[in-house]
């Protein structure tokens, strides 16, 4: 069984800054993409971040210059540092991973519960 734990959110007032951290454990053979997507009270669920296992970024357009995504692989864990941050980036914050399980020969797409990320003004 595989599993993404997020953690390191809370409540942060505008301009601060805050780590996320998922961290992917169980019968792991690979993994391959790991992102951030986030998703406020009544709107959609958008990608934040993505990071290939290569180190390759990609990020929303509200984002570039103020989070930074980054993975460490021999931890099987991705993180996102968030700075600069503004009410409207108040949402949960969702961990996703794509990961081949062990004895399996495909990946399959994995997400993590959630963790609140709240910005006061």
């Amino acid at each position: 069984q595989v599993q993404l734990v997020e953690s390191g959110g809370g409540l942060v007032q505008a301009g601060g800054s805050l780590r996320v951290s998922c961290a992917a454990s169980g019968s792991i053979f690979r993994i391959n993409d790991m992102g951030w997507y986030r998703q406020a009270p009544g709107k959609q669920r958008e990608l934040v971040a993505a990071i290939t296992s290569g180190g390759i970024t990609n990020y929303a357009d509200s984002v570039k210059g103020r989070f930074t995504i980054s993975r460490d692989n021999t931890k099987n864990t991705v993180y996102v540092q968030m700075n600069s941050l503004k009410p409207e980036d108040t949402a949960v914050y969702f961990c996703n991973a794509r990961i081949q399980p062990v004895g399996e020969w495909r990946q399959r797409n994995y997400w993590g519960q959630g963790t609140q990320v709240t910005v006061s003004s």
